[in-house]
């Protein structure tokens, strides 16, 4: 995505912020957004307050401010300017974390809003050491396969119920898969896996299959390759059912595969550091 972005007023409505303590900063490796390739038409309205959300990435915008990548309830992933946000004693600096819940509103139609306020909501544990790290993987893949405005008020509870179970420390791995598949099948790009392409006939457990990115499972061929995947994994993801220790092996290897073709050849950065550190 292009920073550059439209000229804007001199002057915007105060902002109502909510200190919190400062949270743990973002790697590196997550850059800029690029543009989803996936668009609708957005649906802007000209003054949101009180709006649930939480911030998935942020990046300088000027000398003082800040461009705010934020994902909310009701309007989907948008663009917010923070003015003045990059002071040294703007109290927006301890307000626009990473997996902080907040109520935020803002102004404006166009592609860039302004934001007008921003409240610490709480109630949630911080995410910390691996559960940071799969929190920053959610982000990116949410900045990375979300089209702007385009509102995903389930996926954006199950992105809050994924945060929660990080928290917990409920096995990541699991975690991560379920996420990524509602993420799929929330965007509309994710196939029926109890059903083979084509003949419709149902997934048979005992049998090996690939899956199309595209239209979903075939039988395997042995000139295939894609992941070939057991059909009682292909069942088991269906039903979120990972207990099995060759489901979580095998469902790992097909999430990256459709994952990858939904990126359209784009890096998941966080993703590697995972790889790297814990095979996730």
């Amino acid at each position: 995505m292009s920073t550059t972005t439209p000229a804007l007023p001199d002057s915007a409505p105060a902002l109502v912020v909510t200190p919190v303590p400062e949270a743990n900063t973002p790697p590196a490796t997550l850059s800029a957004p690029a543009a989803p390739r996936r668009s609708r038409p957005p649906q802007r309205d000209g003054k949101v307050n009180g709006q649930p959300a939480f911030v998935l990435h942020s990046y300088p915008h000027k000398e003082t401010s800040l461009i705010v990548d934020v994902f909310t309830r009701d309007y989907g992933r948008i663009a917010l300017v923070a003015k003045g946000a990059k002071r040294p004693h703007s109290q927006l600096r301890g307000v626009l974390q990473t997996f902080q819940p907040l109520q935020a509103g803002w102004t404006g139609k166009s592609e860039l809003r302004i934001l007008t306020g921003a409240e610490w909501v709480g109630g949630m544990l911080p995410l910390e050491k691996t559960a940071l790290l799969c929190g920053f993987y959610l982000n990116e893949l949410l900045v990375k396969l979300l089209a702007r405005d385009d509102a995903h008020p389930v996926l954006f509870d199950h992105y809050v119920a994924t945060l929660n179970q990080l928290a917990h420390n409920e096995p990541a791995p699991i975690v991560l898969r379920k996420f990524e598949r509602a993420l799929l099948k929330e965007t509309g790009v994710a196939a029926d896996l109890t059903r083979c392409t084509g003949t419709r006939q149902a997934v048979d457990a005992g049998q090996v299959y690939v899956v199309d990115p595209e239209r979903g499972p075939r039988p395997a061929r042995a000139s295939d390759a894609w992941p070939k995947i057991t059909g009682k994994t292909l069942l088991d993801m269906e039903s979120e059912d990972y207990g099995d220790a060759a489901t979580q092996a095998q469902s790992k290897l097909l999430m990256r595969f459709l994952l990858a073709h939904q990126l359209g050849g784009a890096t998941l950065n966080t993703r590697q550091i995972l790889i790297d550190l814990m095979q996730l």
